[in-house]
């Protein structure tokens, strides 16, 4: 075997070796660009996290801070609780066969979570009304805060005492998720009074409001 035989074993040698290497470079860089990607993905959702918390802190203190009178709260009250009813209320006519295992919004909102029917009805629900989750979780936020000690005024009662509940609502609500539920319930209950009769609206209320405060 000459030289140059030899000499061309060995650069073979060495490129086999050079290819097995940049292979394990190859296999080693993407093992990095998946961990890399797993912990972006981990990150991402971890800042989401804490952000939604952020925010639900955020909506709490401003719940709980409110300086409005019980007149005032009363009011608000009234609106929120009005508006959560017309939404159960309005799940429960698409799914009448569901009506004994609905029986509160609260199971509504726990169900929906592993129920894909429920949540597809839920969100048709919110669209109809021009509402997102975002505003049911302030609405719940605020009814659950203050549902204990407040009071319903029906709607005569409550024009008799404010004449403009939506300044009085940005005036005084800075938080901005929170207005804008609020805002959105006293929308939706303004407009629905013109198609809804009377007789009708009050009937609804007076038989969920106990099942919704439960």
């Amino acid at each position: 075997m000459n030289n140059e035989t030899t000499t061309l074993i060995s650069l073979k040698e060495a490129m086999k070796r050079v290819g097995h290497k940049l292979q394990a470079l190859e296999a080693q860089f993407k093992e990095l660009d998946f961990t890399k990607d797993n912990l972006t993905q981990k990150f991402e959702h971890h800042s989401k996290i804490l952000a939604n918390q952020a925010a639900q802190d955020e909506l709490w203190t401003a719940v709980l801070s409110f300086k409005f009178t019980p007149m005032e709260l009363n009011i608000l009250y009234s609106y929120v609780i009005e508006v959560l009813i017309r939404l159960h209320t309005r799940v429960l006519e698409k799914l009448p066969d569901l009506v004994r295992g609905l029986p509160t919004l609260a199971s509504i909102l726990r169900r929906k979570v592993k129920n894909k029917r429920i949540r597809v009805v839920w969100e048709s629900v919110l669209e109809e009304h021009g509402m997102q989750e975002e505003d049911i979780t302030a609405l719940c936020t605020f009814f659950v805060a203050h549902g204990n000690k407040a009071e319903h005024y029906i709607a005569k009662v409550r024009q008799m005492y404010i004449k403009d509940v939506n300044f009085m609502i940005t005036n005084m609500v800075k938080n901005q998720a929170l207005q804008d539920g609020l805002l959105k319930a006293v929308q939706v209950i303004e407009k629905g009074k013109a198609v809804r009769a009377p007789e009708e609206q009050k009937s609804s209320l007076e038989e969920l409001i106990p099942s919704a405060k439960s």
